[in-house]
């Protein structure tokens, strides 16, 4: 690798995070030696890039710092592509044409010598089922979730019932065949996950949800991670239990 690209992926390698990175984690991605890493982070605080950190602490960049948008590899490009590819195929309408209006942008944006890793790229998706039709637009959960407000669900559960919740939406997931929305719910007091196509109303209440920005995902975070323990758990006891079965 050149130095000006390590330079570069360096400087990535940064950006993507938001905690420290240590020069052992850089090294390994980059596959060069620990000190080659400190000569080149050395280099671009030189080059003033707003570096801070230690060697054994880790380094970060300040989330202030730009660089050209689209300065783009061939494998960067590849990636932006499949994931257009799969939004388009399995999203509603607005996203899906915006998935597709980025790809147009990038291919106006890269020089030339790119344009085969847009038109002609050596990866693709399967061709997905479209999710369900669905009564709801989506669109209004995108939009509660951006302005951090309160959402009124009419809610069809598997076995027929209908019932009315207030929820607090963290974030609107995409599976292969339909669409899951995550959000905190009011009547049974904790996160819950609403099909989209169970969904018979959704609409946007004035009320918002009365906390800090990223603090209701900070605490969907830490019950998706406590309820991932407590299946470990389970399942580790489920196959002690087959274990001491078979060894009688």
């Amino acid at each position: 690798m050149r130095r000006a690209d390590r330079l570069f992926q360096i400087i990535q390698i940064l950006r993507r995070s938001t905690r420290p990175v240590t020069a052992a984690d850089i090294a390994q991605e980059l596959e060069v030696s620990k000190r080659t890493v400190y000569r080149d982070i050395g280099d671009l605080i030189g080059q003033r890039v707003p570096i801070s950190g230690e060697a054994g602490f880790g380094y970060l960049l300040d989330s202030a710092y730009d660089m050209p948008p689209l300065m783009l590899t061939p494998d960067e490009i590849e990636a932006v592509i499949l994931g257009a590819q799969w939004v388009a195929g399995h999203s509603d309408t607005l996203i899906a044409n915006a998935a597709r209006d980025v790809i147009v942008k990038i291919a106006a944006a890269v020089p030339e010598n790119l344009r085969p890793f847009i038109d002609e790229p050596s990866i693709g998706v399967k061709p997905g089922v479209r999710p369900p039709t669905e009564i709801i637009d989506v669109a209004d959960i995108r939009e509660a979730i951006r302005q951090r407000r309160k959402l009124a669900l009419s809610y069809q559960a598997e076995n027929g019932e209908i019932t009315e919740r207030i929820v607090w939406p963290v974030i609107l997931g995409y599976a292969e065949s339909h669409r899951m929305l995550v959000a905190w719910c009011e009547l049974r007091q904790d996160f819950r996950h609403f099909r989209c196509d169970r969904m018979t109303r959704a609409i946007l209440c004035d009320e918002t949800i009365g906390l800090r920005p990223g603090e209701l995902r900070r605490k969907w975070q830490q019950w998706r991670a406590e309820q991932f323990e407590l299946l470990q758990t389970r399942d580790q006891a489920i196959m002690n239990a087959k274990a001491n079965g078979l060894s009688r």
